[in-house]
């Protein structure tokens, strides 16, 4: 991760100066979004400086005829030139901030063309044994409120709900959008199959056939909202045959704690929720991450 430091740039570091750096991490945890504008911009202005050394490389102007004085008074006025013209409007910092927002959770990010609604994303995927980013815990806030109101319909801990969601969009990130790029709020991966009559949206996923993973053009559900993605699923394991079981399971109590969070997790893939092979244990950490996010959040 770059070395980045929270509100304005220091007008007096040069953009390849390491006690610039060093100050850009002692203080990113402050104000991680400017942290993030700032480190891109220092990233910016050390690509155009590498860019004026290639340039200056072509020229005919030899370090001998300058003198280790004329090169090293070259040197400085050139990065001094890549820290001007890093930061400049519709440059490369731009595609830099948003890129590491994203990594970041810090801004959600449009669902990739060829994304997965049943992949978890990257950085959680067999790391369970740390906290996801900052824009984990935002998204369990924000669904808390309409899990619950799932979980009293199903019976279904809200805390599982809330991580089955995390894992088909990874954490908000890779969502389902429609074609103009509008949410479809569908955050439990739910098809439409031909029953269901209300609008749809359609995207290219990962399923797997025979254990491999092929791309296909799928159709998914779409919501006016996240509460009716909830509402929605918790119809789905009510009144489906397939996922009966586990609806009546939860009823009784028997899905709790740890070991409740791999019963449920193995009794969606058993029921066939998702075509990739190790579904259950990845939504056994994700939900365990949960878990532990929710204990954090009311610490």
């Amino acid at each position: 991760m770059p070395s980045f430091v929270s509100g304005a740039m220091l007008p007096s570091a040069l953009a390849a100066d390491a006690r610039g750096l060093d100050a850009l991490r002692s203080q990113a945890a402050a104000d991680p979004k400017s942290a993030v504008r700032q480190a891109a911009r220092q990233l910016e202005g050390l690509f155009m400086n590498e860019l004026m050394k290639s340039m200056r490389a072509t020229t005919m102007e030899s370090a001998d005829a300058l003198g280790s004085g004329g090169v090293m008074g070259r040197e400085m006025l050139d990065q001094q030139y890549a820290q001007q013209l890093a930061g400049l409007p519709g440059g490369l910092h731009e595609a830099i901030t948003r890129h590491l927002e994203r990594q970041m959770g810090l801004a959600p990010g449009p669902i990739p063309a060829t994304g997965s609604a049943n992949n978890t994303v990257a950085p959680l995927d067999g790391r369970a044994t740390r906290l996801p980013h900052k824009g984990a815990a935002g998204f369990v806030e924000q669904h808390q409120d309409a899990a619950r109101r799932a979980e009293a319909a199903t019976g279904i801990p809200a805390t599982f709900m809330i991580a089955q969601a995390a894992h088909e969009t990874g954490w908000g990130r890779k969502e389902i959008r429609h074609a103009d790029g509008s949410p479809a709020h569908n955050l439990f991966g739910i098809k439409a199959g031909a029953g269901w009559k209300g609008p749809v949206a359609e995207i290219v996923t990962t399923e797997y056939v025979g254990g491999k993973p092929q791309k296909v053009v799928a159709r998914f559900r779409a919501y006016a909202s996240y509460a009716e993605s909830f509402a929605d699923y918790a119809r789905l394991m009510q009144d489906s045959p397939r996922y009966a079981g586990i609806a009546t399971r939860a009823a009784k109590g028997q899905l709790q704690g740890q070991g409740g969070a791999a019963a449920f997790a193995q009794g969606l893939q058993r029921a066939g929720y998702a075509t990739d092979p190790a579904y259950a244990d990845k939504l056994s950490r994700v939900i365990n991450t949960t878990l532990r996010l929710q204990r954090s959040l009311a610490a």
